[in-house]
């Protein structure tokens, strides 16, 4: 493996791990150490983690102006020191103000991280690299939580200082891991002046499309955190153990085979193969749609559930490192950085919605919330065929891979 994608992963492995510590315990953490009630602390990291749609355009322009590495790098070290000042919060106010400027260093990530894959690979080669991504993430995300499992055990203050600290050392060590990559960008960064803004993003309309085509996909990448634990226990009457065996399915079987199944589709057109994989998305939603019209068998019920998320987790096998190589790879070199925020925007605001559109369509049809969405991302891969023709086929057909970085 070459000495850059090395430095690359391992950067990844250590970020993510630092996060899975965190994420386990984010709510439970500030209401230990400020005495708040967990409810009002529920609300206050909702209110600063809505600073993350701040961080994601400014990433942008940052990226565009001094490079993805740097935007990158910066990203990590505001949020070591955001979790920094965590041991320090004593009021709601304090809180929300931490919680907000780390809230900023995530918003910057997505974009920043999609450019930095664009600079350093190109071809097939950013297709695998972004499937090992994907795969190394998942595992250091499950290590982390098992850290933060171990220590919450102890369930005392000096546990939950460590975890919080050893977060922000973390991004702090995944700082200098990405920052020490030399590399030579696979298609050279030109500066483009201030005043086009991103109005030159609004202005590619492929580009747009493409964007709005992920927002029903969106919906339905977080069915397995909101929708699915509710249908599971409440809609089935299956024990809630099942919800988390089922969540291990995804999480693991992402881990163990997104770099061979990436490694196998490289050979085909992106658009095709992330259309295939909302499809299987979609079909996934049918079979749990099935579910509650169904024999009520337990049997039945496990076959089934098993079967949709297995489903599930193909089509986001398919689906997941192919679309982020289409989307990076169809955004133009010199404003990158501002096409991929504006992407961006089709994850985070599904993501800030869809506790409440999801819980309100499985109030009024439970059955039907399914159905909506496997239309949803049915439609989405039906136009993203179609749209084809419209994007760059650089972004669309693969190139042989030829290494580029030192």
């Amino acid at each position: 493996m070459n000495g850059w994608r090395t430095r690359y992963l391992t950067g990844m492995v250590v970020d993510a791990t630092g996060a899975g510590m965190y994420l386990p315990l984010s709510l439970l953490y500030f209401h230990h150490v400020t005495g708040l009630p967990i409810e009002r602390v529920g609300v206050l990291m909702t209110a600063g983690a809505l600073f993350a749609l701040v961080g994601n355009p400014i990433a942008g322009v940052l990226v565009d102006r001094f490079g993805a590495r740097a935007v990158v790098v910066g990203g990590y070290l505001l949020r070591a020191f955001g979790f920094g000042l965590y041991p320090f919060v004593d009021s709601a106010l304090g809180m929300f103000l931490a919680v907000a400027l780390v809230a900023v260093g995530d918003g910057s990530f997505s974009p920043s991280i999609q450019s930095l894959v664009a600079d350093i690979a190109r071809g097939a080669e950013r297709d695998k690299l972004l499937a090992a991504q994907r795969s190394l993430r998942n595992a250091g995300l499950g290590a982390g939580g098992l850290v933060a499992a171990g220590a919450l055990t102890l369930g005392s203050d000096t546990a939950y200082q460590a975890i919080v600290l050893g977060t922000g050392l973390a991004f702090v060590l995944a700082a200098v891991i990405v920052g020490s990559i030399r590399y030579r960008p696979a298609a050279p960064r030109v500066r483009t002046p201030a005043r086009g803004g991103y109005r030159t993003v609004l202005a590619n309309r492929p580009f747009m499309i493409l964007t709005a085509l992920n927002v029903p996909v969106a919906f339905g990448y977080m069915v397995l955190a909101v929708a699915l634990p509710v249908y599971i226990t409440t809609q089935l009457g299956a024990p809630t153990s099942l919800v988390g065996t089922l969540y291990a399915v995804n999480t693991i079987g992402i881990a163990l085979l997104q770099i061979p199944v990436t490694r196998y589709l490289v050979r085909y057109q992106r658009t095709r193969t992330t259309a295939a994989g909302a499809v299987v998305i979609g079909v996934s939603f049918v079979v749990f749609a099935a579910l509650g019209v169904v024999s009520s068998s337990t049997a039945v019920l496990l076959v089934g559930a098993f079967v949709a998320t297995a489903l599930f987790t193909l089509g986001e096998l398919m689906h997941g490192a192919t679309a982020s190589a289409l989307v990076s790879s169809a955004a133009p070199a010199e404003t990158r950085g501002r096409h991929l925020s504006v992407y961006q925007f089709s994850w985070a605001i599904p993501t800030a919605l869809a506790p409440a559109v999801l819980t309100w369509l499985m109030t009024f049809s439970a059955t039907g919330m399914w159905l909506v969405l496997a239309a949803g991302v049915t439609a989405s891969a039906l136009a993203l065929v179609r749209l084809e023709p419209r994007l760059p086929q650089e972004a669309v057909r693969i190139a042989v891979p030829v290494p580029q970085p030192a």
